[in-house]
């Protein structure tokens, strides 16, 4: 079912309508429907394609690093599903999974203090989130609750606040910056990447810790996903910059909640960096779909692995 030159002007007029409502901190979208004709259609006639395959609920990955526009590009791809093919789509992040603070502090005494800061395989409710996931692919599908995490105060939401699923979707769009990341070769972890590595993990603790939740937990989880879409970032510098004006759209929708300095953000992302190099070099080549970004945070080119 290819959508109609009708069905094009509606989701064009939503997906403009959806743009401008994100067009926070005068940052405006550039090429809108350039990138509609040539990276929003495309992907969504594959995931179309997939669902068709079995008219089985399909998890697609979305990954790529902090301040890359996921659930932007998330919220698109639902519309255009929507609009042009009928499909159904849930969206939840990786990041609604976090361990509640209580939990991270139980952790840090246990392991390293540095996994009371979120983020890093280790500091996600595993079990929670691969139920989450068997729960939506489920046939004898029954209505449930995925989490939410406020990030301005560092904790979950009440259940009450949590997104509830009333209906088995056809499509499941599972985004994260480390979604689908594999695991380093025991030999990479010895030295240290940064300033944090170098003086908080002088033990490699942390890093080893983290690889092995990887290889294990986290990759039964990551292989439910049947397509990885991967964003690639020209380096790693770039999700410092983008990290920071996420950061300022915080402080605008945050409500006089806590958010983090820039100072603040520049040892936060300390804690991603070395995953976030690992998969710059590995899912270019093992993504169905890499999206390259320039660095005016454009996207720049697609290929179908």
């Amino acid at each position: 079912m290819e959508s109609s030159p009708l069905n094009y002007q509606k989701i064009k007029r939503k997906y403009l309508q959806f743009l401008s409502s994100q067009e926070v901190m005068s940052e405006p979208f550039r090429n809108k429907l350039s990138q509609l004709k040539k990276f929003y259609l495309p992907i969504s006639k594959m995931i179309k394609e997939e669902y068709f395959k079995k008219k089985q609920t399909k998890i697609i990955g979305l990954a790529g690093g902090q301040g890359t526009g996921k659930s932007t590009i998330s919220n698109i791809l639902k519309i255009i599903l929507k609009e042009a093919y009928e499909l159904e789509t849930v969206i939840f992040s990786i990041d609604d999974f976090y361990k509640t603070l209580k939990e991270r502090n139980l952790i840090a005494k246990k392991i390293s203090p540095l996994f009371i800061t979120r983020g890093v395989p280790g500091t996600h409710d595993i079990k929670m989130l691969y139920n989450c996931i068997k729960n939506l692919k489920k046939n004898n599908f029954r209505k449930f609750a995925i989490p939410k995490f406020d990030k301005s105060t560092d904790d979950r939401l009440p259940k009450i606040k949590w997104q509830k699923v009333k209906k088995k979707p056809n499509i499941v769009i599972f985004e994260g910056w480390c979604v689908g990341a594999k695991a380093q070769k025991n030999k990479d972890l010895i030295i240290p990447l940064n300033k944090l590595e170098k003086q908080d993990d002088y033990k490699k603790i942390w890093r080893q810790k983290v690889n092995l939740e990887l290889k294990k937990n986290y990759k039964r989880i990551f292989d439910l996903i049947d397509k990885l879409i991967f964003l690639k970032v020209p380096n790693f510098k770039y999700v410092f910059k983008w990290r920071l004006l996420q950061e300022k759209k915080l402080r605008i929708t945050s409500k006089g909640n806590k958010t983090m300095t820039d100072k603040q953000v520049k040892r936060f992302i300390m804690y991603y960096e070395r995953l976030t190099k690992h998969m710059l070099k590995v899912l270019p080549k093992t993504a169905e779909t890499v999206i390259n970004i320039d660095d005016k945070h454009r996207l720049k080119s697609i290929k179908f692995n």
